[in-house]
């Protein structure tokens, strides 16, 4: 029988070993993407990928980021040419952000060379395996995400 605390104990360890190799890689490929990107701007370039044409305060929300580092990276990005501003369709007086025909590219290419990383390093696992996996880390990433809605919305006293 498995002991809550100690299972609670392992995945505080690994999710910590998770996040760390994370940020890393983040860097890396941040680089890889331009040399001259910061490497927290990488994850911001994938969600607007992913979710955009998004405002910058749906990123700052989204993230979990303060609104000047959000500011900061975007303005990166579009000095970079990576990600271009335009009218909020919903508001002509607000901007949406969105990856640019180059930024797409670039990002893209990194994702076939993670996703085959990923398809190398775990093809010795049963593809329930993996699957589990992917169901398992959605799952987490939901309650993460649904935690920081509450906190956003919650009254502040």
């Amino acid at each position: 029988m498995t002991d809550l605390h100690d299972a609670f104990v392992r995945v505080e360890r690994e999710i910590g070993l998770l996040l760390r190799r994370s940020r890393a890689i983040s860097a890396r490929l941040a680089r890889e993407l331009h040399p001259d990107l910061d490497g927290a701007a990488y994850g911001l370039l994938a969600l607007l990928q992913d979710a955009g044409p998004l405002r910058a305060s749906d990123l700052v929300a989204r993230l979990g980021l303060d609104k000047s580092t959000v500011s900061r990276q975007v303005a990166s990005l579009v000095d970079l040419g990576l990600v271009d501003r335009e009218a909020d369709p919903a508001d002509g007086r607000a901007q949406v952000l969105r990856t640019s025909e180059e930024g797409a590219s670039r990002l893209a290419s990194i994702r076939e060379v993670r996703r085959a990383r990923w398809e190398s390093d775990l093809a010795d696992w049963p593809a329930e395996d993996v699957a589990t996996l992917a169901e398992l880390l959605a799952r987490f990433n939901r309650l993460g995400e649904a935690r920081e809605d509450f906190s956003r919305d919650a009254p502040r006293g």
